[in-house]
């Protein structure tokens, strides 16, 4: 599919690049929704026209997992840093803490929010040797009295990414999706708790999409302030107060493009083309290149890499933002590029970049 003509190829890590199909239906019907004469920013969310989109947008999803009638579509707000603290609130206690898998600097970041509540215990980590992996299953350390195991399923930032679902050996499996939901066929049935914060592949910013057992969620603590329980928003249909409709609405198109693109299987044949396109630019490269995460841990969404030096890089930065290859610098923690390769980036557009990174190396190594 060629560039649209006053458009770049987005590689930023999220917000990130959105199907050109549904921005451009999004904008054909903003000002007149479904023939209501109203924008879909501008319509109740208890007027049947949103039920409609709210329906379909859950049952979209579901459809795309393999899930069933056990599981439920909750759209949350606070993005994926809020679900950080909601589940050791909801789920956690002293007897029964959560595990959690440090792989990146999100899983970290989830970890510390468990620890501040004093419901968190370390199950395994990449973190002593620079998250250049994700923990193995013959690293996990399974507590049997946890109350969930939680992972980050890719890790934005160091371009590190599962390819495995972990045993946890009976005990409940939560995840933070947020960077690679929806981008190929995972056995969903296997976990227990799934969050995302939509920007990065699903949507804007501004909702949160949970799925999880019904009868997980339905075991908050009444003890919790009414908005930090799971329970609410499971009774209410995540309509006890105003949601982000907006956003709903964009994630249910996104959804449904999904569905016509033909599902997970044809987007993990996508995403996978389009990886191997970087990471053998980087392999080939006679170390001009250099990928952060190791081979077996490397992310289909994330492709971090260095180059020779800073100068060098800030260089390449410039150059490819004048090819229309915009968003490609590393994250500040760690430095160096950062291609974000998301379901909505078309093959062309990596396919420049990687034409782009052998003219470069040619020109500066």
């Amino acid at each position: 599919m060629p560039l649209e003509a006053d458009r770049v190829y987005n590689f930023n890590p999220g917000p990130g690049t959105m199907p050109v199909d549904v921005l451009k239906e999004v904008q054909a019907e903003f000002l007149n929704f479904n023939g209501s004469g109203e924008s879909i920013v501008e319509i109740s969310h208890r007027a049947p026209q949103y039920a409609a989109v709210h329906a379909q947008a859950k049952a979209d999803i579901k459809e795309l997992m393999g899930l069933g009638d056990d599981y439920e579509v909750l759209f949350m707000t606070g993005g994926a840093s809020t679900q950080f603290a909601l589940l050791p609130l909801n789920f956690a206690t002293k007897e029964h803490p959560g595990s959690y898998v440090l792989s990146g600097s999100f899983a970290e970041k989830c970890y510390k929010e468990g620890q501040h509540l004093g419901l968190a215990e370390i199950v395994a980590s990449s973190k002593e040797t620079g998250y250049h992996h994700v923990p193995q299953q013959d690293e996990l350390k399974i507590d049997p009295n946890a109350a969930y195991v939680h992972v980050c399923y890719n890790n934005t930032i160091y371009g590190t990414e599962y390819h495995y679902v972990p045993d946890t050996k009976g005990v409940p499996l939560f995840a933070d999706m947020s960077s690679d939901m929806l981008s190929r066929p995972v056995d969903f049935k296997k976990f227990d708790f799934i969050y995302a914060g939509v920007q990065k592949n699903l949507g804007p910013a501004g909702v949160t999409l949970v799925i999880a057992k019904k009868a997980l969620l339905e075991k908050s603590p009444e003890s919790l302030p009414t908005m930090f329980r799971y329970n609410t928003f499971l009774k209410k249909d995540s309509l006890y107060n105003t949601p982000p409709a907006f956003c709903i609405y964009f994630v249910g198109k996104v959804a449904a493009w999904l569905r016509k693109q033909g599902g997970l299987k044809v987007m993990a044949e996508r995403n996978q083309k389009k990886a191997a396109l970087l990471y053998a630019a980087i392999d080939n490269s006679n170390g001009f290149y250099r990928g952060h995460a190791d081979k077996e841990s490397r992310s289909f969404m994330n492709v971090t890499f260095r180059l020779p030096s800073e100068e060098l890089e800030k260089k390449f930065v410039a150059e490819a933002a004048e090819q229309k290859l915009c968003g490609v610098k590393g994250h500040r923690s760690v430095g160096g590029m950062r291609a974000s390769i998301y379901n909505a980036m078309p093959y062309e557009g990596v396919e420049l970049l990687a034409d782009f990174m052998e003219k470069f190396r040619k020109a500066n190594a």
